[in-house]
């Protein structure tokens, strides 16, 4: 089972403890000794709003510090002897997202101002006036929320730390193993071709010099080892890259599109939707499946227009390829990069999106395909 289909949000999260705060210091200052009338009612008004401040404190820490802190002043210049329970939590809060100078000054602050303000509004003598603020902020309890705010933060900087170790570790080791699956390829591949490139290329240029009529097995065998060399050597290239270029994507979409209108296919490009950044995979994985699909109609097809559509959709990518020509079977190999219909299906598969190739009814072949972009990386 997936347990974080059923995560609580954040923000949900947060509401519930301010709400809950709220109701903890209006209980516990209602029902003690408190002041009457207008007092009461601004001391209420400012247990409450110090409580739902807290809804906030993931976005704005610094400030519901601010808030909760003046609140507590003014509650308790209102006659309210009650601890600052949002303040606390909202120091937790502050130093966890790492303004730790910032929350020591403002505690300092506040352990300066309270005393003063019981001192002043209260006409209370310095003893009375310490003791009210300490009633209000706890200097132990302060030191737990900072100390506990503190400990959080170290161990997800540890847990975090540790996660981007975990991923250059799978990258580098991916790295490796892609350039190990080139060397093989290489070693067992490459010589072995180029023998037939070479060997097909002599007997169709003999045969030709002896005014003999080719064979068509001899130029298909010749046609082949042409392509195998140059898809091994783009699979070989593709392989042994390091990154330091970055890979075609959605961007690249349109310069591949006028390569092949120089081909004489009349191809044409339509984007849909509101263009937005889509992760990589999703924006790779889209410019393999055009440049395969325009691959196999202009070898295969006989074709002569090839219509391109891109739709931004708010949580998919949908993609859509249709062509003029003979409706190729799904079943024939497309040649492009990717071993074709087979690498197209796994590459859209991996992202968790559908793919449907087939004959048109009006005539010709389309290729669609829908990949997420709210889950791939």
């Amino acid at each position: 089972m997936d347990k974080g289909r059923f995560a609580v949000p954040a923000a949900v999260t947060d509401g519930a403890i301010a709400l809950a705060v709220a109701a903890l210091l209006l209980v516990t200052g209602l029902s003690g000794a408190h002041p009457s009338g207008a007092r009461e009612l601004l001391g209420a008004l400012l247990l409450g709003a110090g409580g739902l401040a807290l809804a906030a404190r993931r976005r704005a820490p610094r400030v519901v510090l601010a808030v909760t802190g003046l609140c507590a002043v003014g509650y308790l210049g209102a006659g309210f002897d009650v601890l600052t329970v949002a303040y606390l939590v909202a120091v937790y809060g502050a130093v966890r997202a790492g303004h730790r100078t910032f929350t020591l000054a403002a505690s300092v602050g506040m352990l300066a101002l309270l005393p003063l303000t019981a001192l002043v509004l209260h006409d209370a003598g310095p003893r009375e006036a310490l003791a009210q603020a300490r009633d209000t902020l706890e200097l132990a309890w302060l030191i737990a929320a900072f100390a506990a705010g503190e400990a959080v933060r170290l161990a997800e900087r540890r847990a975090d730390e540790a996660e981007r170790t975990r991923e250059e570790t799978a990258r580098r080791r991916a790295d490796e193993e892609r350039l190990r699956i080139a060397r093989e390829l290489h070693d067992a591949l490459t010589h072995q071709i180029s023998v037939i490139k070479v060997q097909s290329e002599v007997a169709v240029h003999v045969a030709r010099r002896r005014g003999e009529q080719v064979s068509p097995a001899l130029l298909a065998i010749q046609e082949a080892g042409r392509e195998a060399s140059r898809e091994l050597r783009a699979t070989l290239e593709a392989l042994r890259d390091d990154d330091t270029s970055p890979p075609h994507g959605l961007d690249h979409i349109p310069q591949l599109v006028e390569r092949f209108q120089g081909t004489g296919l009349e191809t044409t490009l339509t984007i849909g939707g509101h263009p937005h950044p889509v992760p990589a995979a999703v924006s790779r994985t889209a410019y393999r499946i055009v440049q395969e699909s325009l691959t196999n109609v202009a070898r295969h097809a006989a074709a002569t227009t090839a219509r391109v559509l891109i739709d931004y959709r708010p949580d998919a990518l949908a993609l859509r390829v249709d062509d003029d020509g003979t409706a190729v079977s799904p079943c024939a190999p497309m040649l492009g990069p990717g071993l074709g219909l087979l690498g197209m299906r796994e590459r859209v598969t991996a992202l968790g999106g559908r793919l449907h190739t087939g004959p048109r009814s009006s005539g010709g072949f389309t290729v669609r395909a829908e990949l997420p972009t709210n889950g791939a990386s």
